[in-house]
């Protein structure tokens, strides 16, 4: 299969095994059968594989081009995906208990929050803008769908994971909600919270 199908094909499955596997009837199932590393390991392996063969389905796709590449455009990608290094570096390998990712959760402290302090899932919100800004300077159809289709479904993955960190939370005895408003009252960086108001009025309509 080539051309159309074979993005269309990579497409269901990158969604499909992005949903599937994680859900509340489904996963428990799996990690009560190969444990939660290799849940994790195999995972992580399905979703690299089949994230590549999405990417070289799209490049081989027929060729429509929505838009003209202007010189100036690979220069706001450069710029949105500084932000986005930035992002990655704050979130990798801290604690928060309200997104994926997080590492020793059960040492999160609300009054010392990181990049929490923008949002609740930086990794998402970073996939997002890594997506966006890669949406401008390519204008042809097959790449404006698999990189708007990246974005929206990073966006809506912050209100799932939401619902899902709520469920749990309360399932564990946990007030979800008065977490994350003693959260509010944490700091960003020591002496730098007015600096990054911005960036936390945007993030906020984000998640």
């Amino acid at each position: 299969m080539s051309g159309w199908g074979s993005f269309i094909l990579a497409a269901a499955a990158f969604f499909l095994s992005h949903t599937i596997p994680v859900r509340s009837s489904v996963k428990p199932w799996i990690v009560a059968r190969i444990g939660a590393k290799g849940f994790g390991l195999i995972y992580s392996i399905l979703s690299l594989v089949i994230f590549v063969w999405l990417i070289v389905a799209a490049n081989r796709a027929p060729y429509v081009p929505l838009w003209e590449k202007a010189a100036w455009m690979p220069y706001v990608t450069i710029s949105i995906m500084f932000v986005v290094c930035l992002m990655l570096s704050f979130s990798i390998a801290r604690p928060n208990p309200f997104s994926f990712g997080g590492v020793r959760n059960e040492s999160f402290e609300p009054a010392h929050l990181g990049i929490v302090r923008l949002t609740r899932h930086p990794l998402l919100v970073a996939l997002a803008l890594w997506s966006f800004a890669h949406l401008l300077p390519n204008g042809d159809l097959s790449h404006v769908i698999l990189f708007a289709a990246f974005g929206i479904f990073a966006l809506l993955g912050c209100k799932m994971i939401n619902q899902r960190t709520r469920r749990k939370m309360s399932e564990a005895g946990k007030d979800y909600d008065a977490l994350w408003v003693a959260t509010r009252a944490g700091s960003l960086f020591s002496g730098c919270e007015n600096s990054a108001s911005v960036f936390l009025a945007v993030s906020q309509q984000l998640v």
